[in-house]
């Protein structure tokens, strides 16, 4: 099967990609991203249209992944297997510099973001179920919404932020992803597949920064 990545069909490439990555593991948590330690180990990225600039930078004596997008949509994403019975909970933390003005995020031509962190569902050989949560930061939707992803329905859009009085400020989320997914799907899931980072402005033709910090699932 042919994607046509001049759309962003994020979470459905990720079933073109063999294996699997090994995060670090222990007890109660399962270590995704460790860019405080200068850590990109295991991390790709993926290309829609021109690239945004992903580089690691000292932030207040500690490394952050920084994202510039300028007209451009490319993300980073790390192929995992997490066990969701053991460890649902999602945790991050992410700042952004901007948030982008007169787009309507619900249509493919507002489908742009300054900060996203997509969870990805393979669903083992069939691939035509594919599905991905979105964990957005906003530019206009509430917090707490969510809608259908205006390429694909098979990701849904979670606004985990949305006021623009929280630029500049570092944020931590956590998120139970059984949970979101059973709402959002109707269904339980077993495993989370790839987790990728993006953001883009490739649709609106506008500009975003962002920052993203370590992220890792825990039990609780």
């Amino acid at each position: 099967m042919i994607f046509d990545l001049s759309i962003k069909l994020f979470p459905l490439l990720f079933l073109l990609l063999p294996g699997f990555a090994s995060p670090s593991l222990c007890a109660e948590q399962v270590d995704v991203a460790r860019f405080s330690q200068h850590d990109m180990h295991g991390w790709k990225a993926r290309e829609f249209k021109g690239e945004t600039r992903y580089t690691l930078v000292k932030e207040s004596g500690r490394f952050v992944l920084q994202a510039d997008s300028n007209n451009n949509a490319s993300g980073l994403y790390r192929e995992v297997n997490i066990d969701l019975a053991r460890t649902p909970f999602l945790n991050w933390s992410w700042k952004v510099g901007n948030v982008l003005k007169g787009i309507d995020e619900r249509t493919r031509d507002g489908d742009d973001y300054p900060a996203r962190v997509y969870v990805v569902f393979s669903q083992g050989l069939l691939f035509w179920r594919t599905r991905a949560i979105n964990y957005v930061w906003s530019s206009n939707q509430p917090v707490g919404s969510n809608w259908l992803n205006a390429f694909t329905d098979n990701a849904r859009m979670i606004a985990v932020e949305s006021s623009p009085g929280k630029i500049g400020e570092w944020i931590n989320e956590r998120r139970d992803v059984r949970k979101d997914y059973r709402q959002l799907f109707g269904e339980e899931p077993d495993s989370a597949d790839a987790i990728a980072i993006m953001t883009d402005t490739d649709n609106s033709g506008l500009s975003a920064i962002a920052w993203y910090g370590d992220i890792w699932f825990s039990a609780e």
